[in-house]
């Protein structure tokens, strides 16, 4: 990923951070070739593994990307964060032009399929948990054995510990004080979640 020192996001606590609130990521698999396997899928980070951390994610097995991961070569997870249009108008320079900013992770490293059932429940389970919410969240446990067993068996597991660990937010940085509190204005005026995700976050200086 091309990152100007400037968009650096150097702390490895940082990425960890955008990689558990954006979850739903984009795993690469390049396979020498052919067209790589790419999948969009929810993941769970662990942060405990290495220096990096892991990520721990499941594929359906009619998926054919799983039979990538002991040929391909490695793999890169595409993590998006916050992002919005960023027009002209909003600085305070009298000429520009427009820019999208936004942040993002790229967390590299061979995923290693995982058969261990107990490991593939706890996965389930864990993942459930992250996304559930409300008085009465659904809980893997409540799926009766038979049916767990028939649907555990038509997915396929995986970890992953990364090896390279890449994050980039192009929040302005490069701009005068009055042109990103130009930036900032127009966001919070704007009525979306997106723009006041992307103000949010670009108020922290990640």
């Amino acid at each position: 990923m091309y990152i100007p020192e400037s968009f650096h996001i150097a702390c490895v606590a940082d990425c960890h951070a955008v990689m558990c609130e954006h979850g739903f990521a984009t795993l690469v698999t390049p396979v020498a070739g052919r067209a790589p396997g790419i999948t969009h899928l929810p993941l769970v980070a662990d942060t405990t593994i290495g220096d990096l951390g892991g990520l721990r994610g499941h594929l359906a097995r009619a998926n054919p990307h799983w039979q990538d991961f002991a040929s391909g070569d490695e793999s890169v997870v595409l993590f998006q964060g916050p992002h919005h249009y960023i027009s002209p108008r909003w600085y305070a320079a009298p000429v520009a032009v427009p820019t999208w900013n936004y942040v993002a992770v790229h967390a590299h490293g061979r995923p290693v399929i995982v058969d261990d059932p107990a490991a593939i429940r706890r996965h389930l389970s864990e993942l459930a948990e992250r996304y559930e919410s409300g008085p009465n969240p659904w809980r893997v446990a409540e799926v009766p054995d038979d049916v767990y067993l028939k649907l555990s068996a038509s997915i396929v597991c995986f970890a992953m510990t990364i090896t390279k660990l890449e994050g980039k937010a192009k929040l302005g940085q490069n701009r005068s004080t009055d042109d990103r509190q130009g930036v900032l204005n127009a966001l919070d005026a704007l009525p979306t979640d997106a723009a006041h995700h992307l103000a949010a976050i670009t108020r922290t200086d990640l």
